[in-house]
């Protein structure tokens, strides 16, 4: 009985102090771009006043450049991370870098986008599939149609020892059975030379000088749009995804206020904020941006987080070894 009390007084703590009380300084260390980045800040700064916002941006490489550095000084200075992708995510949960929220309600999200011990919290879906230009004479539907004749020497796509995105891509279609790592040989033997990341590849397409390849869904649906030649597929086998996922660290100061943040990340108005960004929320319930399929209908690759932190350095080396550093 007396755990039974306990467990309940936790949970009405985890439900009412951080909608109410929660104050002081909040450090947050993200890889959106700058202007999302103070999108949200601003907005859970409305919801919680008396919380002060740092926040500090860039790319996720150099965030945990940046964060491995103050763990060897022994001075972690973030209370949450907001980064690209799940791996990364997985390798701080290994060290004990994360601390667990299982409190958190993610009871209406895919189990598959959420730590199950409450370690990091998906928030958006950004999805790579096949992108391809109007004025190709191809339309692509498959992976596989991009190993037809018609794609020869037109493929561009972005290197996963550059993009996180062409990471965790590479990752869901190797550990396919259908496609493997016979499909990037197929690429290689297409011409394709991967380089750089998404906005060269987006704009190699769109621009004509190539005409297929892979890229984030935002780049050609947000352009497409505007006008831009270009369409975006969700290709019938699946799209592999990033989920910009939340996390708190073991060592943060404010952990109330971490939680707060985290809390509203997820929430049907944190989720609803994301969209109006023109992301894909990771919450189903929400309405997409415009251009957009909605959650339920995309088709995503099985992707195993644990499995390609383990395995991503001997992938990185086959990749090297069929296109070349």
């Amino acid at each position: 009985m007396r755990f039974a009390l306990s467990a309940l007084a936790a949970a009405l703590l985890s439900t009412s102090a951080f909608a109410a009380d929660v104050s002081g300084k909040l450090v947050v260390y993200t890889s959106q771009p700058n202007a999302d980045a103070q999108q949200t800040v601003d907005a859970f700064q409305a919801k919680y006043p008396d919380i002060e916002v740092e926040w500090i941006r860039d790319g996720t490489t150099k965030i945990m450049a940046k964060l491995r550095a103050e763990f060897a000084a022994g001075a972690p200075q973030p209370d949450v991370l907001l980064i690209a992708d799940m791996v990364t995510m997985e390798g701080l949960e290994a060290e004990g870098r994360l601390m667990a929220y299982p409190e958190a309600d993610t009871s209406a999200y895919d189990p598959a986008l959420m730590d199950l011990e409450g370690h990091y919290f998906s928030t958006k879906l950004i999805t790579t599939g096949i992108v391809y230009n109007t004025g190709a004479e191809m339309v692509p539907t498959s992976y596989a149609d991009l190993l037809k004749p018609e794609a020869k020497d037109k493929l561009a796509m972005p290197s996963p020892l550059t993009s996180g995105a062409a990471t965790i891509h590479m990752a869901a279609i190797t550990s396919n059975p259908d496609l493997g790592w016979d499909f990037y040989e197929g690429l290689a033997a297409q011409g394709a030379n991967p380089k750089g990341g998404n906005g060269g590849t987006y704009k190699a397409i769109a621009g004509g000088e190539k005409l297929y390849g892979f890229v984030v869904d935002f780049l050609p649906i947000r352009n497409k749009l505007a006008g831009a030649p270009v369409e975006f597929v969700f290709p019938e086998e699946g799209v592999s995804a990033v989920t910009e996922p939340a996390a708190i660290l073991s060592t943060a100061k404010n952990p109330d206020a971490a939680k707060a943040f985290v809390d509203f990340l997820i929430s049907e108005e944190g989720q609803q904020m994301a969209s109006d960004m023109g992301y894909l929320p990771a919450h189903p319930g929400i309405t997409p941006p415009e251009g957009f399929p909605a959650l339920p209908d995309i088709k995503l690759l099985e992707f195993d987080p644990a499995k390609a932190l383990a395995e991503d350095t001997e992938s990185k080396m086959k990749f090297t070894e069929i296109f070349g550093g």
